[in-house]
This record gives structure tokens, sequence and C-alpha cells, in this order.
């Protein structure tokens, strides 16, 4: 037990900052009190989760929503509060320019635009400390003969490697892909197959992350974990949960067995490890701010804990004799281990309260910031 609590106390998930501001879905976005007004705010919100869970040590930038004169004043104020900046993301999918494409439109003008936006990233990279870029593309086409679908994947290829030459000796980028939305023909990287193809093409600075939202109903993500960290080409997770396709719901509440059998696989494959990255990437809707962020960051805990006491000898045992109910019944006798009272050991061997979500409401921060933040514009999800 006393390795499964090291390994626990080791953990480490990074809390995106476009959670903490005023979000909604593409109907409405539903205002909250007391949310950030800007970078600093965010952060200061951030290192309340840390402060509470002990493993939300870092937080992920939005670019240009996290866009400030000085970057490396944004990391002081960070490492401040005890935290630090995470992987930064670029946007290329909020611009009019953008409507038929950024890095695979067919305008050179706006794929320019697009790879220099992804570059000024690696420079934010650079001042703040991060090692990490993560790159979504919303391109694609929403008919059948709008553009040339290879020629896509030739000026997609084309960026990819010049933002890759511009990454530092100790830098990467992950990769993200989505199923569809917003270009519902085709779109440009839309699996782990297309993404994975690009990365290994590049090198070994270029990744993959899951984002479990992004995937087809009955997806067996776990396949695509494993398979990625067989060949070293996981980077991350975007952590969610979805009911359909990318409702960005806190992780774990939609099927909280799938986030156990995913943490299985990572544990499995060696993949615990600082290398890859346990990133949230959730816009919270009608729920708290803070409140999600931690309740979020709890479920990833308990699935971990769940796969860490998979016993694995036995389960090898019983895979290797063809025991198809024996190999179930482990696997299923660790998800129903009830972890919570193990990880409440855990926070207080730490230090910490071993119930962060009632500390928190008891804390008074969320009175706090409500009083204090009135007037100014609320960063919220695309400010």
């Amino acid at each position: 037990m006393s390795d499964i609590k090291a390994a626990l106390l080791a953990q480490a998930i990074e809390t995106p900052s476009w959670a903490y501001g005023n979000s909604g879905t593409r109907f409405k976005v539903f205002a909250q009190r007391g949310v950030p007004r800007d970078p600093y705010e965010k952060l200061a919100d951030a290192a309340q989760v840390h402060a509470f869970t002990g493993v939300a040590p870092s937080v992920a930038l939005h670019i240009p929503w996290d866009r400030v004169d000085d970057y490396a004043d944004l990391a002081a104020h960070a490492s401040n509060l005890g935290v630090r900046i995470g992987a930064i993301n670029s946007n290329v999918f909020q611009d009019d320019d953008y409507m038929l494409g950024s890095v695979t439109s067919p305008d050179a003008r706006v794929r320019r635009k697009a790879t220099d936006h992804l570059l000024e990233c690696v420079d934010v990279m650079d001042a703040t400390g991060s090692d990490t870029l993560k790159l979504w593309f919303s391109d694609g086409t929403n008919y059948p003969g709008q553009d040339d679908i290879r020629s896509r994947q030739d000026r997609l290829a084309e960026s990819l490697a010049e933002v890759y030459d511009r990454l530092g000796e100790h830098q990467r980028f992950l990769l993200e892909y989505k199923l569809f939305e917003p270009a519902f023909y085709t779109t440009d990287v839309p699996d782990w197959g297309t993404a994975y193809a690009h990365c290994v093409k590049l090198g070994p600075k270029a990744q993959v992350v899951v984002d479990t939202g992004h995937h087809a109903p009955g997806t067996n993500i776990e396949f695509i974990v494993a398979f990625l960290l067989r060949e070293g080409k996981l980077g991350g997770f975007d952590f969610n949960s979805r009911f359909y396709a990318d409702d960005d719901l806190m992780a774990g509440a939609a099927d909280p067995f799938q986030l156990f059998r995913i943490m299985f696989e990572v544990v499995r494959g060696g993949g615990y490890t600082e290398d890859v990255a346990f990133m949230l990437d959730q816009c919270h809707n009608i729920e708290p701010k803070i409140a999600g962020q931690i309740r979020s960051v709890m479920n990833v805990q308990e699935a971990t804990a769940k796969a860490l006491l998979v016993d694995r000898a036995a389960l090898a045992a019983a895979q290797s004799a063809g025991d198809v109910l024996g190999a179930n019944g482990v696997f299923m006798d660790a998800y129903n281990t009830d972890v919570r009272p193990l990880l409440a050991e855990v926070r207080a061997e730490r230090g910490l309260d071993p119930d962060p979500m009632a500390a928190y409401a008891r804390s008074g921060y969320f009175e706090k910031i409500v009083a204090e933040r009135v007037g100014g514009a609320q960063a919220g999800w695309g400010a």
C-alpha cells in the first residue's frame, strides 16, 4: 500500500485557465459571480484548487485569451501563488480569417497568419518556462468538393514542420484531434491515427494528446491509449466527460468506469510519469468554477487509485490461463473498491484536509472573490 500512496502523492493534474471564467454552450454563456477579470485572477483561482487537493500544481494558458504584456511577470505571479505555467494552448479558430481553415486554408496569407500565431505561442513558452505547446485545429470542410483533401494535409504538414523546428531542446508539442465540429464533412485532424502519422514523421518532440470527449460514441479510448503508449507517442490527456461528443463536462461525470479503464492502461503502459501530461479541458457551464475543478481533480484521483489497486500478477495469470471471467473479476474488484478513505489518508499525511470540497467551502474564498471582483470585463471563454 505504501507504493500506491507514493504514486498518488506524486500525481500532477493540470487545470485550464479557461475553466475559471464564464463559459457555456454554443447557445448561451451563463455569467457567474466572482469569475476572474484577467489571467492573474485565473491563476489565483487555480492556486486554490492546488491548495486544497495538493495535486494541481500547473495551469494551462490559452493565447490570446490569456495574453498579457509581460509573460515573465505572469509566470512569477504563478510561482508566488504556489503554481506554475503549464501547457500553452494556441487559438486559430476564432478569427474571421479562419472561416475556411487556418494552417490548411487555401489562402496562403491566412496560413502564414496562423503559423505565425503558433510561433508566437512558442515565444510565450520561452517567456513562461512552459515546455509544452498544445495544438488543436478546427480546420476542415463542410461540403464535398469544397477543397482538396490531400492538399490540406500537405499544408498542415508544412506548418507543423515549421513549428517543430522552432521548438527548444526541452520543448514539445502535442497534436490534438477531434472527430468533427465545426467542420462536418471533413476534419483535417479527425482522429488519433491522423495525429499520430504527422507526429511520427516529425520526430520525438511531436506527440499526440487524447481529449476524452473527441471520439465517436462507443470508441475504445483505452485501446488508443495503450497503442500510443506502446509507440512512445502519448503526450498527454485532456480529461473531460461527454454524453455525445464534446460536452466538456467534468471528468468522470458521465462514465467513471471509462476513466478507470483509461488510467489502468496508463499505469500498465508505463505512462504514469511526468512524460504524460494529465490535463483537464473543461468549460464549466452551470456548476461553480473552482469547486468544479476540485471535484474533477478528485475524480481523476479516484480513477487513478483504483487503477493502481489492480492486482497485476493475478490479472496476468488469469489472462494467460484464458480465464475470461477470472480476469474480468480481478479488474472489477479494483474498480468496485471504495478508494475515498485511502485518498483521505493520503491527503491527511500531506497535511491537507481529507475532504477538499468541504475545506474549500469553509475557506470563504468564494465569498471573498464575489465581493472583490465587481465591475470590469470578465475573462470568460473566448475573452
